[in-house]
């Protein structure tokens, strides 16, 4: 990196440091966390799918199909479940959260069953996501560093400090601008690695006879994921999948609260099918760069060598610094570093929205002022706690990612069917709620401790399902357990939209169909 990367670099940190400036105007929570509700369905799915495209899914998820041992495109298989998951949320579970006119999910199963219940999801959100956050910014940080002449410390405070400003000036809205921004940028990066990487491999043609084939397999219909090395099998990725997305977009803050600030119900669905539409073919982009990078790593032995063999996540970074001219340099590190503040600043605003609606506003109780005093006082401190906790992950960051993964899986399904229940099941009272909710985890605790041939994907399906049949006994059992809130059943939870919905169903056949051809294509 010269001066002129540097230069771009800085650019980038002024623009974001005036963002915030530009949106510092919050009259009350409905402008710091929701935006006022002002958002229209582009800008909210281009903010929901840059947190998704995250720097780990622009370093990590073109290394494990080019270059990691066992890897290919059968990465694809993360996404076939979410147009199924987009279905669910559209015609089911999101309406009546979104007409109930709350800020955090979590305030739902208050309404329904009890605030025990409320506050002991919300405790876990914020804990799991602080914890996450941190680990993604120093993993980030590391591969920064790893190719840029920045000590680790200075790019954890980049990082860390200019999300931090943006998100406590400007709220929702710096959020939501910024990751569209962001988006942009990160989208710009993968095409110019994708074109420069065919180039120095020397044309489509090269690429075609040198590429390895067998990382061409992406569907794998045998594998059902019940034993050591069975991940990627369609059934457990694709069931597995749908309770994870399900719950992830539908019930965790960080997602949902983008849902929560659109305009209308019908902005909500278009911002719903928009992510069940574009997040497959932007995945399918960032893994045939990874393909072409790992083909010319594996055809070019200096390339290969620079690659450190324990940590394959370096390939993108690498290649950028010693194949792409200044300036452009430049311009890709800011696409990590615009993935890694996308994913932080979404963290900041929802855990600060979380703290203030689910411990101190509960009672909705609080004067205007002192809740903005709250609401920026929680967005500073999540933020510093998120920077700080970086610093200490250290190096069990590589094997705790994993573990974050697997922790969200241990949740995700007993919380996706507290929510089912609460919308849809009017037998379930507060304490089989509970009851189920902390059966499903155990269940899936069970699961990780004792019977690891089970793949990890499978433990949102079974957790869901354990945690609605004990629910279900517990409640008829406590008969007398009666739920503290209001009974929101009573509202009609189907809002099917016809057109909306065969459209999902047949994009879903379509990537199924294209992911099975993709050795056929080549």
């Amino acid at each position: 990196m010269n001066y002129i990367d540097y230069l771009v670099i800085i650019s980038y940190i002024i623009g974001f440091l005036l963002l915030g400036r530009l949106f510092k105007d919050n009259k009350d929570s409905q402008d710091y966390f929701l935006g006022g509700k002002s958002f229209g369905w582009f800008p909210l799915s281009m903010s929901t799918i840059a947190t998704q495209l995250s720097a780990i899914s622009f370093i990590s998820a073109p290394a494990f199909v080019g270059l990691k041992e066992g890897g290919g495109m059968m990465w694809l298989t993360y996404e076939f479940a979410v147009p199924l998951a987009m279905l669910f949320l559209m015609v089911f579970l999101i309406p009546p959260m979104y007409k109930a006119g709350i800020v955090s999910v979590y305030a739902y199963l208050e309404k329904r069953f009890s605030s025990s219940t409320r506050v002991l999801l919300s405790g876990v959100f914020q804990v799991s996501r602080a914890f996450a956050t941190s680990v993604m910014v120093y993993t980030v940080a590391l591969i920064l560093t790893s190719v840029m002449d920045i000590p680790m410390w200075q790019t954890i405070l980049i990082i860390g400090v200019v999300t931090l400003i943006y998100s406590y000036q400007g709220g929702m809205k710096a959020v939501v601008y910024g990751d569209m921004i962001q988006m942009i940028i990160l989208f710009l990066g993968i095409i110019i690695c994708l074109i420069a990487g065919i180039h120095y491999i020397g044309g489509w043609e090269e690429f075609i006879v040198n590429i390895d084939r067998d990382r061409l397999e992406a569907v794998d219909f045998k594998s059902l994921g019940l034993q050591e090395g069975d991940e990627f099998g369609f059934w457990p990725m694709l069931i597995g999948g749908f309770f994870l997305y399900t719950s992830y977009y539908g019930t965790d803050q960080s997602q949902v609260q983008r849902l929560f600030s659109a305009q209308d119900m019908g902005t909500v669905k278009k911002t719903l099918l928009f992510n069940g539409l574009l997040r497959f073919p932007i995945t399918l982009v960032y893994c045939f760069m990874g393909l072409v990078i790992g083909t010319l790593a594996l055809s070019q032995t200096d390339f290969l060598q620079s690659i450190p063999a324990e940590k394959p996540d370096l390939m993108i970074p690498i290649f950028i610094r010693d194949y792409l001219p200044h300036g452009v340099i430049g311009i890709l590190m800011v696409a990590i570093f615009s993935a890694a503040m996308s994913s932080l600043s979404s963290a900041i605003n929802s855990l600060s929205a979380t703290t203030v609606e689910d411990f101190f506003n509960r009672k909705k109780d609080l004067p205007n002022e002192k809740y903005m005093a709250y609401s920026r006082y929680a967005a500073l401190f999540w933020g510093t706690v998120c920077i700080v906790l970086a610093f200490f992950t250290g190096d069990i960051a590589k094997t705790v990612i994993e573990a974050i993964n697997k922790v969200g899986s241990v949740f995700y399904g007993p919380i996706l069917a507290t929510f089912i229940a609460a919308i849809a099941l009017k037998r379930v009272n507060a304490v089989g709620a509970n009851v189920g909710l902390l059966s499903g985890v155990a269940v899936n605790v069970y699961l990780w401790l004792f019977v690891p041939d089970v793949f990890w994907f499978w433990w949102n399906a079974i957790g869901a399902v354990v945690t609605l049949v004990m629910g279900l006994l517990a409640s008829m059992f406590f008969a007398s357990g009666k739920s503290t809130g209001e009974n929101y059943t009573l509202e009609k939870a189907w809002d099917f939209d016809w057109t909306k919905t065969v459209i999902l169903l047949l994009f879903f056949v379509a990537i199924v169909l294209l992911s099975v051809k993709i050795p056929d294509l080549f």
